[in-house]
């Protein structure tokens, strides 16, 4: 991390999180992931330089609408590349995950309220490997 840890910084409370979130997504289990996004959430990517951006509870829909990638079969490889916070109860994560052939570089803004951490926004970038 760039800068001193807060002395009530929750590491592994974050970290609790992402690991839900990365079994959400690799089972398509969209109760996991509701419970570690924030209702008013949204994710948002660039497509052809244009900025795109999708609520929380379309992009549920879509997740339960397609095959998980346990389902069809597709190696896992998710983790944990950046994770820096500004005091207790605000972080932000990189990390990525795959659906191949797609690999996604995740952002996640996480704030703590109410004691429990959310991701309250997504921005990421999806590369096709093939």
């Amino acid at each position: 991390m760039s800068h001193k840890t807060h002395p009530h910084f929750d590491r592994a409370g974050i970290e609790r999180v992402i690991q839900t979130y990365f079994d959400g997504l690799y089972d398509g289990d969209v109760d996991k992931l509701a419970s570690v996004f924030a209702p008013s959430s949204s994710l948002t990517w660039s497509h052809e330089g244009e900025l795109r951006t999708i609520s929380r509870d379309a992009w549920l829909e879509i997740v339960k609408g397609r095959p998980s990638p346990r389902a069809r079969g597709l190696a896992r490889d998710d983790g944990i590349l950046i994770l820096d916070h500004a005091g207790p109860d605000t972080a932000l994560v990189k990390v990525k995950c795959q659906i191949p052939p797609q690999h996604f570089t995740d952002y996640l803004s996480l704030l703590r309220t109410e004691g429990r951490w959310q991701i309250v926004q997504k921005v990421y970038a999806a590369v096709m490997q093939i």
